[in-house]
């Protein structure tokens, strides 16, 4: 099992120091991890389901944060949880991700992408919500074919993107791909696991027999696109308080990842929460 932690600015803020301090000691202490969410913007009466998101949180650009944390930091791995996919331009977003990986020195690995779940924020970015879905799917396609285009240019030919012989240098840290992992709690996002992603990281407030189905659909979703269902990763949520037979639970279930966060917003109360955890998991190194 891998342990990843989750630094979110609404709740923890945006001081510089602070974010540094965070990521030091998430790595001091062993974990594998660091994600960061996203919202572009926010309005009043934006709400996720039954709750309502004040459009004051600070919510700050995960990626650059993640860049800002990579120069502080020499082993943790860097990850977004969720990255809104299709308010992006892949041509962009492929440019921006491999230039992190390079000068993280290959530690951009752990991006997860997701479908946004405000419409205002759609129509913000010029996005037909009801199309979002499909867009992020060519999202994924572009992204891959320009990491692994070469010097002769790549093209392509989409509903929503289209160019020819685009070049895109730098390539990630000695690969020619970086993963993408989907996040989501829908079975849509499931399939989209399965077809596209190299793992799935779902969310959400659902019953552990909608984890097992979606899981699994995931699965047989990849087995129909011709790709190797046991090579996902599956990652989840889990507490900092967890006990060892949940994870032990979670293990059996197939996770291969869980991402817990800290309450505290004070640095002595955040060390000694990730302190605990990373005691009871033998996570110090």
């Amino acid at each position: 099992m891998k342990f990843g932690v989750s630094y979110s600015t609404p709740h923890f803020g945006v001081d510089p120091d602070k974010i540094v301090a965070f990521a030091r000691l998430a790595e001091e202490c062993g974990f594998e991890s660091l994600y960061l969410p996203e919202h572009i913007v926010l309005y009043p009466g934006a709400a996720v389901g039954p709750y309502e998101l004040p459009p004051t949180l600070p919510y700050a650009d995960p990626l650059d944060c993640l860049s800002f944390v990579a120069a502080a930091t020499e082993r943790i791995l860097l990850g977004t949880g969720v990255l809104l996919l299709p308010y992006h331009h892949p041509v962009i977003l492929a440019k921006r991700l491999a230039t992190i990986d390079v000068l993280s020195k290959g530690r951009m690995r752990l991006l997860t992408a997701g479908l946004g779940a405000l419409p205002g924020e759609a129509r913000a970015m010029g996005v037909d919500y009801a199309t979002r879905g499909r867009r992020a799917d060519e999202a994924i396609d572009v992204l891959r074919l320009l990491w692994a285009g070469g010097e002769d240019g790549v093209s392509f030919a989409g509903e929503f993107f289209s160019f020819e012989n685009l070049v895109s240098f730098p390539k990630p840290h000695q690969a020619t791909q970086l993963p993408v992992h989907i996040g989501g709690s829908s079975r849509a996002a499931a399939r989209r696991a399965g077809r596209r992603g190299d793992g799935y990281f779902p969310g959400g407030a659902l019953d552990a027999q909608e984890r097992a189905l979606q899981w699994e659909l995931a699965r047989s979703s990849a087995a129909e696109a011709g790709r190797d269902p046991d090579a996902l990763e599956y990652t989840r949520f889990g507490s900092i308080d967890m006990p060892v037979d949940r994870v032990e639970e979670l293990a059996a279930q197939g996770v291969t990842r869980v991402v817990v966060s800290t309450a505290a917003t004070e640095p002595g109360e955040q060390r000694a929460e990730l302190s605990a955890f990373a005691g009871q998991f033998g996570l110090t190194q």
